[in-house]
């Protein structure tokens, strides 16, 4: 009866033994499971903040297109009326003096505008590229941050 005793126990032992096991290997496996979903969660969070940093970039750059398409139309809007207007000038002029006068006063203005016109396209393309970029620089900083953070 001693040795059927002693089986039992060893067979008790024996079961509890495995039921640990089990129960570690089952926790393990759903601790691998959740960081898994973890980190695929993150990922596609990553993504979706990524898309939406292209998107604005892209929108950025549009605004900034269409702002410089717009500053175009109206200097060359502006430029044609100048034109006209020194051309009747000079068409009125009575003297060859007169006419010099006007066409000397005529290119120095032209050429302060088309200078100024030139700043200020400069100026809206330098913001349009800060904006276009802007996002994306961000996200760029940010999984730098997550990177330097997971290590």
């Amino acid at each position: 009866m001693a040795a059927a005793e002693t089986a039992k126990k060893t067979a008790d032992q024996a079961a509890n033994t495995a039921a640990a096991a089990q129960a570690a290997g089952a926790q393990a496996f759903r601790e691998g499971v959740d960081k898994c979903l973890s980190a695929l969660t993150e990922i596609n969070t990553l993504g979706k903040k990524n898309v939406e940093a292209v998107v604005e970039s892209v929108t950025a750059a549009t605004r900034g297109a269409e702002a410089l398409g717009a500053q175009s139309l109206a200097f060359s809007k502006k430029s044609w009326e100048d034109g006209v207007t020194a051309a009747q000038a000079l068409a009125g002029a009575r003297s060859i003096q007169e006419a010099i006068e006007l066409q000397t006063t005529f290119a120095k203005s032209a050429m302060e505008a088309y200078l100024a016109e030139v700043t200020r396209m400069t100026d809206t393309m330098t913001a349009s590229v800060k904006d276009t970029f802007k996002p994306i620089n961000e996200r760029v900083a940010a999984v730098v941050e997550s990177v330097q953070s997971a290590r």
